[in-house]
C-alpha cells in the first residue's frame, strides 16, 4: 500500500547538517593530504553521487562511471575547495557538470536511450526506506512523471538534502525558483499518490 505522504523538508535540526559538517571537515582534511579523511569522504558521498547522476544521467551503464568521473575530479580539485559551501554542495556540482560532458561527449555519439534500463539505473542507487513510501520503485515511477528541473529540484533538497540556498547555487537559479519547483513536484507526486489510491472504479454487468 502506498501512503500519500511525501518527505518532510529538511530542517536545521535535522542530522544531516551536522554530518555535512563532518563531510566538509573531511574534504579540508583531505586537501592536506590525509589519505583516512579522503577514504571518509568517499565513502560518505558515494551514494548520493550515484543517486544524483542516476537521475541526471539517460544512460544507465554510464551511472558507475559518472560517479567515479566525479570523485577523480573532485579529489583532484580539492585543493581548491575551502569549505564556503558544503562539500556535499561541490561534489554534486561535480557531478552535475560531468554528466553535461558526458552528453557533450555523445553528441557525437548519438544514441537512443531506453526508459525501462533508465528506471533500472535509477533504482539501483534508490533507498528502500523513504519515509511514506512502502517501496521504493512506487517513488522512481512517480519521480519520472516530473519535469526535468522539478525532479533534480526535488532530489536534491528533498533526497539528497542539500539545502534551497545550495540547490540553487547548483541549479543557476534563484532560490525562489528552486521552492517553486520543488512545490509543485511534492503536488504533482501528492497528487499521482492518492491517485494510487483510489480504488479501481468496477462496471457491473
Amino acid at each position: 500500500m502506498i501512503t500519500p505522504v511525501l518527505p518532510a523538508s529538511r530542517t536545521a535540526c535535522d542530522p544531516a547538517v551536522s554530518a555535512d559538517e563532518s563531510i566538509t571537515a573531511w574534504a579540508l582534511a583531505a586537501r592536506g593530504g590525509d589519505a583516512d579523511a579522503v577514504e571518509h569522504f568517499v565513502r560518505a558521498l558515494h551514494r548520493d553521487v550515484q543517486r544524483y547522476v542516476a537521475h541526471l544521467c539517460t544512460d544507465p551503464q554510464a551511472v558507475d562511471d559518472l560517479a567515479q568521473d566525479t570523485f577523480l575530479r573532485a579529489i583532484s580539485s580539492l585543493h581548491r575547495f575551502e569549505g564556503r559551501s558544503s562539500a556535499r554542495a561541490w561534489l554534486l556540482s561535480i557531478a552535475r557538470r560531468a554528466v553535461i560532458d558526458s552528453y557533450r561527449y555523445a553528441a557525437a555519439r548519438p544514441r537512443l536511450s531506453d526508459v525501462a534500463d533508465w528506471q533500472l539505473a535509477v533504482e539501483s542507487a534508490q533507498p528502500r526506506d523513504l519515509p511514506g513510501f512502502d517501496d521504493g520503485i512506487a517513488l522512481l515511477d512517480l519521480l519520472a512523471c516530473l519535469p526535468d528541473e522539478r525532479r533534480e529540484a526535488f532530489v536534491l533538497t528533498q533526497l539528497l538534502g542539500l539545502p534551497y540556498a545550495e540547490a540553487a547555487e547548483l541549479c543557476d537559479c534563484p532560490i525562489g525558483t528552486v521552492r517553486s519547483r520543488v512545490a509543485r513536484a511534492r503536488a504533482t507526486l501528492t497528487a499521482l499518490l492518492e491517485a494510487a489510491e483510489r480504488p479501481a472504479t468496477t462496471l457491473v454487468a
